[in-house]
């Protein structure tokens, strides 16, 4: 008779658990949804001026769409240049480290790679500008007198090196952790039993991780990326020391573009009025970008989530 009363407690106590725990889960969702909306009507808000204001009273005297649209193509190259240069190099150092190299040089690569999260984005600006933008100098005139009959390679050459594709590859150093630490732990997650049905099957190494391991962590990829891709739309520090202001260019060798992050924080400090309500109309339109961004990546990973077998 007692056991069954301790029983009908137990079951009653844990009922009474998970209601209160999906109640806290319930509350953090909504929590996050209304600071979010808050955030968004803030900023309009706050930007509102900037849209209602003639354009001749706009930076650049020809209304925000004019001034926000350079900032927005600089915003979106560096990105790309970031992530196709980060997202092949990471995903490849993943799978080196969870299925090739053994455990004693596995590890001190992974916390090598790790450590690269940890360094401040004004250290990798600092070093973006003093050694590397001077390093790439040569190879930018070489690739303008080479290539310069395509667009984006045209020259004259800067002479700094401070261009947008400088800034692509210290931002791609910079998400090179993200990608790599999550396509790693994702790579690891592979159901051995998929991997060894695969191995004796005949199937080499390489067909093994093509048929089982990038299947199953295909959603995780891609979460990386995008997730990598978060960090390059917004930085801020490191494009603004690398980048010098210019006009917006095709060619990814020539000074000039700049991207929406760093145009807020050079101009921030010194901004009132409707200046200041420019670069917040600025941030706004870097809030919608990175939303949907984040929403097609969703739908991207719920697309391939039933073929993975990935939760």
């Amino acid at each position: 008779m007692s056991t069954t009363v301790t029983t009908k407690k137990s079951a009653a106590g844990g009922k009474a658990g998970d209601s209160v725990f999906s109640g806290l889960s319930l509350g953090a969702g909504v929590l996050i949804l209304a600071v979010l909306a808050a955030v968004a009507l803030f900023l309009f808000m706050q930007a509102l001026p900037t849209f209602q204001a003639p354009a001749e009273d706009v930076s650049g005297g020809e209304g925000f769409f004019a001034y926000i649209w350079p900032l927005v193509i600089g915003t979106v190259i560096a990105a790309v240049i970031a992530l196709a240069i980060a997202t092949p190099i990471g995903v490849l150092v993943a799978l080196y480290i969870s299925h090739y190299a053994p455990a004693r040089i596995a590890k001190p690569v992974a916390y090598v790679i790790d450590l690269l999260a940890a360094i401040p984005s004004v250290i990798y600006g600092a070093w973006g500008t003093t050694v590397l933008a001077s390093s790439l100098v040569p190879l930018y005139g070489w690739l303008a007198e080479n290539f310069g009959f395509i667009p984006i390679f045209s020259g004259p050459a800067s002479q700094t090196g401070k261009t947008i594709l400088t800034a692509g590859v210290v931002l791609a150093i910079m998400i090179l952790p993200i990608i790599t630490a999550m396509s790693r732990e994702i790579f690891v997650q592979t159901p051995k039993l998929h991997e060894e049905a695969a191995l004796a099957l005949g199937a080499t190494r390489w067909e093994m991780i093509r048929m089982t391991v990038l299947p199953f962590a295909r959603p995780g990829i891609i979460s990386s990326v995008m997730l990598a891709l978060g960090r390059a739309l917004g930085e801020t520090m490191a494009v603004a020391l690398v980048l010098s202001s210019g006009p917006l260019t095709a060619s990814l060798l020539q000074s000039g573009n700049q991207t929406i992050a760093a145009e807020i924080a050079l101009n921030f400090p010194e901004a009132y009025g409707l200046r200041l309500s420019e670069l917040i109309a600025a941030g706004l339109v870097l809030f919608l970008i990175t939303l949907v961004v984040n929403m097609i990546a969703r739908a991207i990973i719920t697309r391939y989530k039933e073929f993975s077998g990935a939760n």
